[in-house]
């Protein structure tokens, strides 16, 4: 396709990010300039590792790949090893990638992407925000120059997976996702709450991962895992978080309601720590920065997860 968009991923490889990025990769619209990895799912040396390995699965060598933070930027947090596995891709013991990372580092090579594509450039971020926050500490006008960010992150009515308020990416760095939010005057939140609500029925994404295409084998070995364990204490669908905030950024026309609202997180300690609290009735006063997904079309959502895993 003539002049696609380019697409900096920001990431933290994790089985739900990996179907996100063979999404990306399945997109002749966007030109993927890179994917900037942190830790979070698990730590950043997995991470790295199962972000060059699933470039490799999808003959996508080309895609530069830049290890970021290998911690939250003030306290620690634990990762999500006892969904993914503690390799992150469901210790499925997979051969490592022939090539290593960039050797620049994940927040300068943001900053250098966002003035190579100034005015044009889709940020997607699937992690915890911290190579984004460092982004900006280094470089404030940072939002200037990119066109949209999507963000996979938050629950905004305080239904959290990680804690009873909040969502494992906003945890994991809340005063980075902070940072983020009070930086750029718009951005996209997909959060946990939109994913329980475009769950994906367990059957159908058995169906899709016997195909027999390489893609589809290499996804069903590393989600096997997360999947046996979402059915067993999640019921009779399969939320894929990162896989939705990548379907509404590469086709935003697949949203059928997006809500702008006041956000902030919750940087005290204690059970309200790494909420996302939305000004549902603009009460504060501050301006409405959050386009909040509310309902994306299923369809179009599970159509993009098929032709990712070459199923059709």
């Amino acid at each position: 396709m003539p002049n696609p968009l380019p697409l900096l991923i920001d990431t933290d490889p994790g089985v739900d990010d990996a179907l996100a990025l063979l999404m990306a990769f399945d997109d002749p619209a966007h030109e993927i300039v890179g994917l900037t990895i942190a830790a979070g799912n698990v730590g950043l040396a997995h991470t790295v590792a199962n972000a060059l390995k699933l470039c490799e699965v999808a003959g996508r060598e080309d895609v530069p790949v830049f290890a970021g933070c290998a911690a939250p930027l003030l306290h620690a947090a634990p990762d999500a090893a006892y969904v993914h596995g503690q390799d992150g891709f469901g210790d499925t013991g997979y051969a490592p990638a022939t090539r290593t990372a960039a050797a620049e580092h994940a927040a300068l090579a943001i900053v250098r992407l966002s003035h190579a594509h100034a005015g044009r450039l889709l940020l997607v971020a699937l992690g915890p925000l911290t190579n984004l926050a460092l982004a900006l500490k280094l470089d404030p006008t940072l939002p200037q120059r990119v066109a949209r960010l999507v963000v996979m992150g938050g629950a905004v009515t305080a239904h959290g997976n990680i804690t009873p308020a909040a969502e494992f990416n906003a945890y994991f760095d809340p005063e980075a996702a902070r940072i983020v939010f009070d930086a750029f005057p718009r951005f996209d939140l997909a959060d946990w709450e939109a994913t329980v609500a475009h769950g994906l029925p367990h059957p159908e994404v058995e169906a899709w991962l016997g195909v027999g295409s390489e893609r589809a084998r290499f996804y069903e070995s590393i989600s096997r895992q997360t999947r046996r364990w979402s059915i067993d204490r999640r019921g009779d669908r399969w939320f894929a978080a990162d896989a939705l905030a990548m379907a509404w950024a590469l086709a935003p026309e697949g949203a059928v309601e997006a809500v702008e609202r006041p956000l902030e997180v919750c940087l005290d300690p204690g059970p309200a720590r790494g909420a996302t609290v939305v000004d549902w009735n603009r009460q504060t006063g501050h301006p409405d920065r959050a386009r909040i997904l509310m309902k994306y079309d299923q369809a179009a959502f599970e159509a993009r997860v098929r032709a990712a895993l070459a199923a059709g």
